[in-house]
């Protein structure tokens, strides 16, 4: 379990789902500047920053070469990280190709499961992307043991970069499965996997909050009397985020208003 500690008047913030680059490079340009807005605002007073996952619509690192675009994202990146602020990064299933990018640029740790955090020595959380995880779900459950193959990702590395990005830019986009975008739908308590899936897990160890993205829903259900579930949303529709000032977890949308 990892420990962060807040000084007084300092938050952590939480988001996820991005999709930058779709549909395209021109048409998701605005959001990466809303987006990198929305990180010089809570920089002021972040303890940390955790992205999860889906931050790029494909993301696949080559051995020398790393996609096209984002400069904006990933400079602020890098901005903050260098001032001493941490960033957390849990892979989605749009980026689940990282290989030391991250880490070796931007001084970002990146996860490829849920992680543990305890905030102030007090608050527990359970953070991850989300996908994969709870009952059913099984054809993209057998689709990203393909993806995450270390044969299937070799094949695809020989791949020259020109033709495999935009292959899988193409797949991604029309492809609604691997997207994640097949349903959008609140499915109610009792039928949201990932809902299930914290009820599991509480029944083996408590934990205050789980944290989790990949269903482009903005939702806070109690799973009990202190136990929350958040899913953050996304940065497509949505535009929202959590904030956990050190006793509270609240979910905000960002519109830029002053």
């Amino acid at each position: 379990m990892k420990r962060i500690n807040l000084s007084e008047g300092k938050k952590v913030y939480f988001a996820s789902d991005n999709h930058l680059g779709a549909p395209t490079s021109e048409k998701s340009f605005p959001r990466e500047q809303k987006f990198v807005r929305w990180l010089d605002e809570v920089k002021k007073d972040a303890a940390a920053i955790f992205l999860l996952g889906d931050l790029f619509d494909f993301w696949f690192e080559y051995k020398t070469v790393i996609p096209k675009g984002f400069t904006r994202t990933l400079g602020k990146l890098a901005e903050i990280t260098d001032s001493g602020i941490p960033v957390y990064y849990f892979v989605g299933n749009h980026d689940l190709w990282m290989n030391g990018y991250f880490e070796e640029e931007l001084n970002i740790p990146v996860f490829h499961k849920p992680q543990e955090f305890i905030f102030n020595d007090k608050t527990t959380f359970l953070i991850g992307h989300g996908d994969g995880l709870g009952p059913g779900d099984k054809g993209y459950k057998r689709m990203k043991k393909v993806f995450t193959n270390p044969v299937a990702k070799w094949f695809f590395r020989w791949l020259h970069p020109d033709l495999g990005v935009k292959l899988a830019q193409y797949l991604s986009v029309k492809n609604k499965l691997i997207s994640g975008d097949e349903d959008v739908t609140f499915l109610g308590e009792d039928n949201e996997w990932l809902v299930q899936y914290c009820k599991r897990k509480l029944e083996i160890k408590y934990t205050d909050h789980f944290v989790f993205g990949h269903r482009h829903l903005p939702m806070e259900i109690d799973l009990n009397n202190t136990s929350k579930y958040t899913n953050l949303g996304d940065w497509i529709v949505h535009y929202t985020y959590a904030v956990f000032d050190g006793n509270e977890m609240k979910m905000k949308r960002y519109t830029e208003e002053k």
